[in-house]
């Protein structure tokens, strides 16, 4: 019983985490990365689609995703759908190729950046503690229904609070690296 509770709260932190990444990996940085169109839906034959599905997103170089619709027909409502996202990218359509420029950031709009990958560093640990908390819940209910010791309840939660410890040390290096990737010129 102590090892499927153990289990759980670590795998239900490990998707903290990687939420947390999911939210940083959408953090505009001034350079390009194909997960800042993750977001735009693309209306094809009716169906709100991910731009992943309708097209081959790539890089031409550090400050311009290019994006090729399997469709040349796909062109334009995928200009369309970029703009409608309110991304502030301005889309330029060649008709075979579309090129989207990531403008350079400016100082003030670095450090705002900071501040959002801090807000969201600080939800994910505030949710890694949440489930800290319920799995000493879980064990102490264990404890009382189950019959084991409070020798192993109290192991159960040092575990758990090693899973915490580690846990918060990764958001807190995945804030650093985006950090010095949001204030690099």
């Amino acid at each position: 019983m102590i090892k499927t509770i153990m289990k759980e709260i670590e795998d239900r932190m490990h998707k903290a985490v990687e939420v947390v990444r999911q939210e940083f990996s959408k953090i505009r940085t001034g350079k390009a990365n194909t997960g800042l169109l993750d977001t735009v839906k693309v209306d094809y034959y009716g169906q709100h689609m991910p731009l992943k599905q309708v097209a081959n997103l790539g890089l031409l170089d550090v400050h311009t995703i290019s994006i090729t619709p399997w469709e040349k027909t796909m062109a334009q409502p995928i200009e369309k759908a970029i703009l409608a996202a309110n991304l502030g990218f301005n889309p330029i359509n060649d008709g075979t190729i579309i090129r989207v420029p990531i403008p350079p950031l400016n100082e003030e709009r670095r450090k705002e950046l900071v501040k959002l990958v801090k807000k969201f560093a600080e939800e994910g640990k505030i949710s890694i503690r949440n489930i800290r908390r319920d799995g000493i819940e879980k064990l102490k209910k264990a404890e009382q229904h189950e019959h084991f010791s409070e020798d192993e309840r109290k192991r159960g939660e040092q575990e758990a609070q090693k899973f915490t410890d580690k846990f918060i040390k990764d958001i807190d290096s995945l804030v650093v690296l985006k950090e010095k990737e949001i204030m690099e010129v």
